[in-house]
């Protein structure tokens, strides 16, 4: 019944990949049992948004190289709150974009430490209230360090569930909520991180895989390109 009620709110979406959501479930189970947590290195909160932040518009490898000297230079919210903004800039250079991502991590850090007493908080409002987290980085927070189920919607996710007619919307908070509206809650951060997997192994932003992929009799992108 919950499946025939979405497939009447979703009349602009691809249909079968309404309609058959716990198959494209099953399928993402099956070929990532073990994607339910985040790849970027981290031992606590504080350094999994540092991370988080780092990783737009960069790889999670790359970023994996630059924190392990990181973390041991700045190891709290002040350190990175008294940095030198020159030289953090070098410290994280190879992450790309340095400039804007050392100003929201200095302004972040600023933040947690004079607000929230130099803890990261556990809360999507107060999270979103720090300079530099957005939704998607709140949510990464959220899900692998507090066990919250959240939609993370990285550029994987906006790639995916478009192609699959998940969704007919471009932005990222837009996507969050109709995914949140079909996908069932205790599913929402395997999920994420299940279509991530997906998008790093099989559909590549230039060249996806279609016949190879187990999704493709529900995926509309597919079925009109394969």
């Amino acid at each position: 019944m919950k499946n025939k009620k979405i497939y009447k709110i979703y009349r602009e979406v691809y249909k079968p990949a309404v309609k058959n959501i716990n198959k494209i479930l099953n399928i993402l189970n099956e070929e990532y049992p073990d994607a339910g947590i985040t790849s970027l290195t981290h031992k606590n909160a504080f350094q999994l948004l540092v991370a988080t932040i780092l990783s737009a518009q960069s790889t999670d490898k790359l970023v994996n190289k630059v924190t392990p000297h990181l973390f041991k230079k700045y190891k709290t919210p002040e350190d990175f709150a008294c940095a030198s903004t020159t030289q953090l800039q070098e410290d994280i250079k190879p992450t790309g974009f340095y400039k804007n991502k050392t100003k929201s991590i200095i302004s972040c850090s600023e933040d947690i430490a004079s607000k929230f007493n130099g803890k990261v908080p556990d809360n999507i409002e107060d999270l979103t209230s720090l300079h530099g987290v957005g939704r998607k980085t709140a949510n990464v927070v959220l899900a692998n360090i507090f066990g919250r189920q959240t939609i993370i919607v990285d550029t994987h996710v906006k790639r995916i569930s478009n192609r699959l007619g998940l969704t007919t919307n471009s932005d990222a908070v837009k996507i969050e909520f109709d995914l949140m509206k079909i996908i069932p809650e205790e599913s929402w951060s395997r999920f994420s991180h299940q279509i991530i997997a997906l998008g790093r192994t099989v559909c590549d932003a230039k060249k996806p895989k279609c016949p190879i992929c187990r999704l493709l009799p529900y995926c509309r992108y597919g079925q009109e390109n394969a």
